[in-house]
């Protein structure tokens, strides 16, 4: 019609991302829905002692990092752990006195072995750059210079050790190497994964395929979600739109009190449950 103006050929808004929301939307729709959809958010589940752990331990690295260079030291980087030490989570005073113990061995033994006059260029940076029809968006733990070119390195406090395929299929890793190439206009392909207890790393160089690639999926994992909240929105039935996923991770879930095909799936394990021997 004359006067009305046509819709078409405008481009559709860019939608944010960050790895969580993606994991959650892959992992577990309804997990999804509870997070971002529902309101008021359901009640969540207590702490998590592993949480507990590598959120101290990310503290204490950033503590660190924040020190000028003659200030730095393992046994100051140990000290940093006991700052930002928090009990949530554990058993007992005595587990997590343990724990606590072994955290600093962790992080005396990674500083250690670091160069004391090494800066990173960024630490616990938070990136956000238009790739394609996605906004990529979330807090890099720390972007070093390796050569002209920009690393993306995540600290791991997990049980197990990591292999290359872990740094290799990343999403979340892939993600941050995209947007903060983009925002900050360097080349940014490598991405490590360090863990603490073993002080092993897990590194993959990426191509501009497999960067593709990662792009690629995450744009299609947001469009799926942004399709079932506009089916939700215009009166869809949630339980199809957000089905549960399960599997052993709805013994961790945060949400598992409201969803009983979790709690039928997998069992109950304490808040310490997820700790190494």
């Amino acid at each position: 019609m004359q006067g009305q103006l046509s819709l078409e050929g405008v481009p559709a808004e860019l939608v944010r991302v960050t790895p969580a929301r993606l994991a959650n939307w892959a992992k577990c729709p309804r997990k999804y829905r509870m997070t971002y959809v529902d309101r008021p958010t359901p009640s969540r589940g207590g702490a998590w002692a592993n949480s507990t752990l590598g959120a101290v331990v990310h503290n204490a690295l950033r503590a660190h990092f924040g020190l000028r260079p003659a200030r730095r030291s393992p046994e100051r980087a140990a000290a940093l752990v006991r700052e930002h030490w928090k009990g949530d989570g554990f058993a007992d005073a005595a587990q997590a006195a343990e724990y606590l113990r072994r955290a600093q061995g962790w992080v005396r033994d990674y500083v250690a072995a670091l160069d004391p006059e090494f800066t990173p260029v960024a630490v616990e940076r938070w990136v956000s750059a238009p790739l394609g029809t996605i906004i990529a968006e979330g807090r890099i733990d720390r972007l070093d210079d390796r050569g002209g070119e920009l690393v993306v390195v995540d600290y791991k406090t997990g049980r197990h050790g990591l292999r290359v395929d872990d740094a290799r299929d990343s999403l979340a890793l892939g993600l941050y190497a995209l947007a903060a190439g983009a925002r900050l206009r360097r080349p940014c392909r490598r991405v490590e994964l360090h863990h603490l207890p073993t002080g092993g790393v897990a590194a993959w160089d990426h191509a501009d395929e497999s960067l593709a690639a990662i792009r690629a999926r995450a744009e299609e994992l947001a469009g799926e979600f942004q399709d079932a909240v506009a089916a939700l929105d215009a009166g869809g039935d949630p339980e199809r739109l957000f089905p549960p996923r399960t599997g052993r991770h709805c013994s961790w879930c945060e949400f598992r009190a409201h969803c009983p095909e979790g709690r039928e799936a997998a069992p109950d394990l304490p808040p310490w449950g997820l700790l190494g021997d």
